[in-house]
């Protein structure tokens, strides 16, 4: 096999002891690439494990990522915005609102279901009552009024409020996952 793979090669003038040689060589060669595609049966599945098993964490994490269940932000800047987000709502809204609840009134929580039936469920709304306040809930805008109906404690400016607007309504469409501490 090694010199006859040499096109127009004559080996008819070597030795016998020569040619021999060369057939145990081509046997010897068989014999080994059939050992090793054996061996490769055993070692392919182990190689395969390993393979797997470093392709897994990635896998999974971009699994994650792009799942539908979760939506990610579209860019730094709104990751930024949330984070802000969260940290306003710790700060501010928690004392009541802890998870999207409503320690205050047990009707009026966060959660996308009451804030439908309590006519709150667009951004806007929930801006205008977290601005100016309703009911037993204080308003928060540096101009709200009148003055009994607006918190005692310190206001937030018009940015912040809609920043809060938004976490709040993105957080309510996503059924209040746990927010943590909000980065504070």
């Amino acid at each position: 096999m090694l010199l006859s793979a040499i096109p127009n090669c004559n080996i008819s003038f070597i030795s016998p002891a020569l040619n021999q040689i060369i057939t145990d060589l081509n046997l010897f060669y068989n014999q080994k690439k059939v050992k090793q595609e054996d061996e490769a049966q055993w070692v392919k599945p182990q190689e395969e494990l390993k393979f797997i098993q470093r392709l897994a964490p990635p896998l999974f994490a971009a699994f994650v990522a792009l799942s539908p269940i979760i939506t990610p932000p579209a860019s730094y800047g709104q990751a930024i915005d949330v984070q802000r987000g969260a940290s306003l709502f710790s700060r501010a809204c928690i004392g009541c609102h802890d998870a999207g609840g409503n320690i205050i009134q047990p009707g009026a929580t966060l959660f996308l279901k009451d804030l439908q039936r309590n006519g709150v469920d667009t951004e806007e709304e929930i801006y205008r009552i977290t601005y100016y306040g309703k009911g037993r809930m204080p308003g928060f805008g540096e101009m709200c009024t009148p003055r009994g109906q607006c918190t005692f404690g310190a206001r937030l400016q018009e940015d912040e409020i809609r920043l809060l607007a938004d976490f709040v309504k993105s957080q309510a469409d996503q059924g209040w996952p746990n927010i943590g501490n909000g980065g504070d």
